[in-house]
Formats: structure tokens, sequence, C-alpha cells
């Protein structure tokens, strides 16, 4: 059943966010507005794994949930930019490592009954010390975490960021640790 569109008004922007009011009839005839979130540009992460370090994490706080957590690096993607090179840049401004080759894991609408955001997450095999990172106000500290750990963390509601626990739980689910050390 497809809902037909009869249009669409905007109730505020930002170069972030646009909130909107979509005049929608669902099949049987009843019409209504729905509001809908509509971002600009999309979210690209990668998952920075490397077998004898585990996967490379940001413990940060998320100031809107009032929150502590475990995020894999991520970010916006720039204009003309790729969701692979956002991910890759991404990565080396918050964590200071530049990851090996990305390649594309998943990708997802987090939040479709409300949003048409778009989520791209890569996995990059190792990555290489460069410095310090750029944006340094990302996160409280950077760890390799091994695989066991990651599993338990995840078990234990220590990533509740949507973007790094989809693609942290795609990972753990779709065989990308399995040559893991025992």
């Amino acid at each position: 059943m497809r809902w037909q569109v009869h249009g669409e008004r905007e109730l505020y922007s930002s170069e972030w966010v646009r909130l909107t009011l979509v005049d929608v009839e669902i099949p049987g005839g009843e019409r209504f507005e729905h509001h809908v979130v509509r971002v600009p540009n999309h979210a690209a992460g990668t998952i920075v794994y490397d077998p004898e370090r585990g996967v490379l994490l940001l413990w940060r706080h998320r100031f809107i949930t009032d929150t502590w957590g475990w995020e894999i690096p991520a970010g916006g993607l720039n204009p003309g930019e790729t969701p692979a090179d956002a991910a890759t840049r991404e990565t080396l401004e918050e964590t200071g490592w530049q990851p090996g080759p990305v390649r594309p894991l998943v990708h997802f609408n987090p939040v479709n009954g409300l949003s048409d955001h778009v989520f791209h997450i890569f996995v990059a095999d190792g990555a290489h010390h460069v410095g310090d990172p750029t944006d340094a106000g990302e996160s409280d500290r950077i760890e390799w975490v091994p695989v066991n750990e990651l599993r338990r963390i995840v078990r234990e509601n220590e990533m509740l960021d949507g973007l790094s626990l989809t693609g942290v739980a795609y990972a753990l689910a779709f065989g990308v640790f399995d040559d893991e050390p025992n």
C-alpha cells in the first residue's frame, strides 16, 4: 500500500535539518498532515578493525540524551563528498588514525517513519596512527577494543548510538570479525 503525497510545507529550516508537514493520503481515503524531518546531508561511519587490536571506538557524551557511550567514528558528508570519503575523513579527524581502504558494510534509514536521513557504514581493515585527532572535542577517549569486549559493550547497552550499534551488530552478525585471534 503506497501512500499518496499531495504536498509539503516547511515549518523550520537550518543547514542541519528541515522540519516539514507532508499532506498524505493513505489507501482507503484518510488524509492528514505528517511531520517529516528532512536531513540534507547523509552520515557515514567506519568500523576500523584490526585482528590484533580489535575495533577502534570513541567514548563520548551526547548532550541531547545526557548519556555516555561507545561509538564508531562517524559524521556528516561535506558537499560533493562520497560516503566512503566522509567515513575515511571522519575517522582520521576524530581519532588521529588513518583507516585502511574502506568497503561498504550497510546503509539504512534510522527512523524512516519520521525522517529521510541515511547512514552509511563502512569497514576498514586496520589503520595507522597519524597523530592527535584534529577534532578533539568529539570524545573523552579513543581506544582499540577487543571483539569480545565489543560484544559485552553491545550486550550491556554501552553503545547507545544507533549508527554505531546498527553497524557493529551487523558486523558481528555477518562475520566481519571472523579472523579474530582466539
